[in-house]
């Protein structure tokens, strides 16, 4: 299946995807993560005000399949938080490049972002699995 993953977003290995709007930083679930979850049940995510720390688990998503780990991709403090995720979780599935995001932070280090994978790297790896 083909995905498509906007030039924009930087992906960490771990299929999370941030997303940079002048000092915040708008975090989610590339596609590819999303389509192998399928039917998305419950997402729990942390509060604001809560601290990130990169590659540690924020929150998990629970789909009919597994309950996964989310982790982040950059460390920082959380500004935001996708309160309409929580009430309908489907919408992940929807537009998770869009309307299904899940945080924006304030990122703590903003060269991280220069850690994290481009579109078309990531790309090549999900189509190479």
């Amino acid at each position: 299946m083909a995905f498509d993953f906007p030039d924009s977003y930087r992906y960490a290995d771990s299929h999370e995807y941030a997303w940079q709007d002048a000092a915040a930083v708008r975090i989610g679930l590339s596609a590819y993560a999303v389509d192998q979850l399928g039917d998305i049940v419950f997402v729990d995510l942390p509060e604001v005000g809560a601290e990130l720390n990169r590659g540690s688990s924020f929150g998990t998503v629970e789909s009919v399949k597994a309950v996964e780990e989310m982790y982040a991709p950059l460390s920082g403090v959380v500004l935001q938080r996708n309160e309409a995720l929580l009430a309908n979780p489907e919408e992940l599935q929807n537009d998770p490049h869009g309307e299904g995001w899940l945080l924006v932070i304030q990122p703590g280090d903003p060269s991280q972002m220069d850690q994290l994978m481009d579109a078309a790297t990531y790309a090549a790896k999900v189509a190479a699995t």
